[in-house]
């Protein structure tokens, strides 16, 4: 204190704290006040009870986010970390391998613990998206990758190749009229296909047709087609080779049904000699081998793009008056929409009617005249006048350059009308040279055949018939696994029909 009895300024209040605080930012000994001994102390850091010093930044950062979980996820990680023996520090990373293992593909429901409370999930909370369409895209034609985590790119890339080629035609019916499923691993998940099925009588060439637009040529050897054609031995005994209907698939997804013949009397005499037994409906061979016959005419007008109807003289009245009676008898099965316009609707009465091809087989040459040729239009056109499948239209000789001297107009009513050679014409050897007695120029030159080549003539019926158009066969769009279903359902369906039932009470 000063001697007047006031204290110095200097020495308490605010000017020595001023200086106590320059001296603790001056050089000198450290741990030394300025302001005397008895304010000299030592700074030591403070100790935590755990012996561990404060990390460096804001306190709250230190906080460990298991702490500010509910106790109902605090459960669960807990429990991990004891049966697997991990240290503490390590219960944040189990939390986010919990949370990466919740939003993987394949995942079980188990997996991602659900809250007890009401809100929204738990994935929905950190904002994952939903896994559904990867389950949808796994799962399509997959296999056994679907279950995985990822998709697999070698099974994704087998995806995209060609499918098995067939070698040889499978049973789709059987000889006892049964539905087989040997034709559904040939099929896939895609619309773009054409069905064509074959209807004749015996020994018309059907099966050897049939083999030829599908994937055979005609230098290839006929043991080696996809549809077997009689042998030798069958043709001496008047005996048929197809029973039932075939399948047959190419890898252009085109669908051949080759069906046993129609009407066939070598069926009928293996029944009567046979002795086998007429299911209870029928009471006469012969009417169960024309019901047989009906029931696959009918098959076909119901699941198929185009029917080919084949013959080998144009004059058979019966064929046109089966076919008319397989037209009445045939499933009620409702066409597309866009497929009937206009009036046509009203008429086809929303039905659906295949295209139908009447190929004559082992044509003459004479029926290669035009004056021919027209008056077999006008009959065809006559006799199918009122019926509602699609006999003319959308094939036409006239554009396959057969006849190059013919115009468009030459033909007033034009149908489904293919003419098709024997195939034994190209070895004529009568044929081949003019005379003897003729200039040595033309006795150079083949001799005049009337028609193409037999080749020719089937390379442009192919194109023709590939050609054809392609319509809905119900009221959806069907693959090729769906449309295997919706035959199933036809023929079972068409061997109960009631109209087939009762025409055959008509027939006995």
């Amino acid at each position: 204190m000063s001697e007047s009895g006031h204290s110095q300024p200097g020495m308490y209040g605010q000017g020595r704290r001023r200086r106590r605080r320059r001296g603790d930012r001056d050089s000198g000994i450290p741990g030394q006040n300025l302001s005397g001994p008895s304010r000299d102390r030592d700074y030591f850091p403070r100790e935590r009870r755990d012996t561990s010093e404060d990390p460096p930044g804001p306190l709250i950062q230190k906080t460990p986010i298991i702490l500010a979980k509910p106790p109902g996820e605090r459960s669960k990680p807990s429990q991990s970390v004891s049966v697997s023996g991990a240290p503490a520090p390590e219960k944040p990373i189990m939390l986010i391998k919990t949370r990466e293992d919740a939003t993987k593909c394949g995942t079980p429901p188990e997996s991602t613990p659900q809250l007890p409370g009401s809100g929204p999930s738990k994935m929905e909370r950190e904002g994952q998206r939903p896994t559904q369409p990867v389950y949808q895209i796994q799962n399509r034609g997959m296999g056994a990758s679907a279950s995985s985590g990822g998709v697999d790119p070698v099974v994704g890339q087998t995806k995209l190749i060609a499918p098995e080629k067939m070698r040889q035609s499978i049973k789709l019916v059987d000889d006892q009229m049964n539905w087989c499923d040997s034709a559904m691993e040939y099929l896939r998940d895609q619309t773009d296909m054409l069905v064509v099925g074959v209807l004749g009588l015996q020994g018309t060439g059907k099966s050897t047709v049939m083999s030829l637009i599908s994937a055979n040529t005609p230098e290839e050897d006929q043991r080696a087609f996809v549809f077997r054609a009689q042998t030798q031995e069958i043709k001496e005994r008047a005996g048929n080779q197809s029973t039932g209907i075939d399948f047959f698939i190419t890898q252009e997804r085109v669908i051949y049904l080759d069906t046993q013949p129609i009407l066939s009397p070598s069926i009928l005499d293996h029944l009567i000699n046979n002795d086998r037994k007429l299911p209870p409906e029928y009471n006469l061979p012969h009417t169960y081998i024309e019901m047989q016959s009906l029931q696959m005419a009918a098959f076909l007008f119901t699941v198929c793009h185009v029917v080919i109807v084949v013959q080998d003289w144009f004059t058979d009245i019966n064929m046109y008056r089966f076919l008319q009676t397989a037209e009445m008898l045939k499933p009620s099965t409702p066409s597309a929409s866009h497929d009937s316009t206009g009036s046509s609707a009203a008429e086809d009465g929303a039905e659906y009617y295949p295209h139908i091809v009447f190929l004559q087989n082992k044509a003459r040459r004479d029926d290669f005249c035009p004056r021919n040729l027209k008056n077999m239009h006008l009959v065809v056109d006559k006799l199918m006048a009122h019926s509602h499948l699609k006999y003319k239209g959308t094939l036409s000789m006239l554009d396959c350059n057969m006849f190059p001297g013919l115009g468009r107009k030459y033909l007033e009513s034009e149908v489904n009308l293919f003419l098709l050679p024997p195939q034994d014409s190209e070895g004529d050897e009568g044929l081949t040279k003019a005379g003897s007695g003729s200039s040595p120029l033309f006795s150079l030159l083949p001799g005049y055949r009337g028609q193409p080549t037999f080749s020719s003539v089937v390379s442009k019926l192919r194109s023709q018939i590939l050609a054809m158009p392609r319509c809905q066969l119900s009221h959806t769009i069907l693959t090729e696994k769906n449309w295997f279903h919706y035959a199933a359902r036809i023929w079972d369906g068409v061997k109960k029909s009631s109209a087939l039932a009762e025409y055959s009470r008509l027939l006995a």
